[in-house]
């Protein structure tokens, strides 16, 4: 899910800078002489950081010889809360436990 960023012109805590740093950043908004006088990124950055762009790009996650199949199921609630109470990777738990109990 992708949220919109937060364009408060106000310090916030808690989000990776201290008010030491937001109160030493001084940064006007740009006129319009500044935006005319803008160049596009592939006129002043290196080749290489496009190229390195694009292999980020392409890499992806790798690929997984047997990926793991999506399915509906309808399991009591009971039994998810027991499973989300001990951790995030719940998920893989609960596959773990439907395994052994198929005896792979």
């Amino acid at each position: 899910m992708t949220t919109k960023p937060d364009r408060t012109k106000t310090f916030v805590p808690g989000r990776g800078y201290t008010r030491q740093d937001w109160d030493a950043v001084d940064s006007p908004e740009l006129t319009e002489a500044e935006f005319a006088q803008m160049k596009p990124a592939k006129e002043v950055l290196p080749q290489s950081f496009f190229e390195k762009l694009a292999q980020a790009r392409k890499a992806g996650r790798p690929r997984i010889e047997k990926p793991k199949q999506a399915v509906t199921l309808r399991v009591d609630p009971d039994v998810i809360e027991r499973f989300q109470r001990q951790g995030k990777d719940w998920r893989a738990r609960m596959s773990e436990a439907l395994r052994k109990a198929s005896g792979s």
